[in-house]
């Protein structure tokens, strides 16, 4: 197949050009090129989806497979839909779980309810502009996605991806600290819902969708588990030999003020109960649909070797600081 997609130099999209190429697939991958190159093989044309009317060159081109992971802007979308849509074949569009209005109920499908698309704002065609649009302007997309192209259209709403290439420090967080060892801070929350996918198992079933014309709307993640699990799961993985976790009641950490889920001073993939919803995904009809995933083990041991390039002891987006772990073991 000829496959066309929209970025292939950052991790997302880059592990699905990536996926592309390793089954054999000429990939074409349209991006500025400012944040990397692409997969070895694959061709980059060179746009930036800012400036109207950069995608003109790829007008008329034939396409099997084109994939779009346009994180926040609706032109994007729309200007991508108008090139390329008349010639091109199966088309995926990477939304997101975020596109869902209850965040709270566990077991939730595809068929959920759904937040109210945003078509007019200033971040629908300037992204990143108001991170709380990020998953009305997603569905906005869906929408102009199956309007254009039908049943040639894959929906798949990504959670919470991480893997190499992940630079949210989310999952990251807890490989690199584990491997450094002595007593880590762990939040004691037994049966607290966690739900990851591994980017490239992501990849990989994007791409089989592909090949096989897949239709429809699907969550893109593993099955669920529990955030002990996966915590037990990575420091098995990478864990270093002194390693002695140290779990702290969610009122003693509230106490202290360490936050949830991502940012600075925070114990990362924690949720609280309003959130569980996004983190327990009923995704038995992706599994179906031919999905797999590999174990937290190797996703923890690739996390880790990715760590490394960026730097173990690089300010974080995400985590406790040294200074802010001690602290709270000092007092527990």
């Amino acid at each position: 197949m000829r496959v066309l997609v929209l970025g292939g130099t950052v991790f997302c999209s880059r592990a699905i050009a990536a996926a592309a190429r390793r089954r054999g697939h000429d990939v074409v991958c349209a991006a500025r090129g400012a944040s990397g190159a692409p997969p070895d093989g694959a061709a980059l044309v060179t746009i930036d989806r800012n400036v109207p009317g950069s995608l003109e060159p790829l007008r008329g081109e034939r396409f099997d497979a084109v994939v779009d992971v346009a994180t926040m802007s609706l032109g994007w979308v729309r200007d991508a839909l108008d090139v390329l849509a008349p010639t091109s074949g199966h088309w995926t569009f990477v939304s997101s779980i975020n596109a869902y209005s209850d965040t709270t109920t566990r077991g939730g499908t595809a068929s959920a309810p759904l937040l109210e698309p945003l078509l007019e704002s200033p971040a629908v065609d300037s992204p990143d502009t108001d991170p709380n649009a990020y998953g009305a302007i997603k569905l906005a997309s869906e929408d102009a996605v199956r309007a254009t192209t039908g049943d040639r259209a894959l929906v798949v709403r990504g959670g919470l991806m991480c893997g190499p290439g992940d630079v949210m420090d989310r999952f990251g967080y807890w490989a690199d600290r584990f491997a450094r060892g002595g007593r880590v801070v762990v939040p004691d929350v037994p049966g607290h819902p966690a739900q990851i996918v591994d980017v490239r198992d992501l990849a990989e079933w994007i791409m089989r969708c592909a090949e096989a014309g897949t239709g429809g709307t699907f969550d893109g993640t593993a099955p669920a588990t529990t955030l002990a699990k996966v915590l037990d799961e990575v420091a098995g993985a990478v864990g270093a030999p002194d390693l002695e976790v140290v779990g702290l009641p969610a009122e003693t950490l509230a106490e202290a003020g360490v936050g949830v889920w991502a940012g600075p001073r925070s114990l990362p993939l924690w949720l609280p109960e309003s959130h569980w919803g996004i983190a327990d995904r009923d995704v038995t009809a992706t599994l179906a649909a031919g999905f797999t995933a590999r174990s937290v083990a190797d996703t923890a041991r690739a996390a880790l070797e990715w760590e490394k390039t960026l730097g173990l002891d690089r300010d974080r987006r995400a985590g406790l600081t040294p200074e802010e772990e001690a602290s709270l073991l000092a007092s527990a």
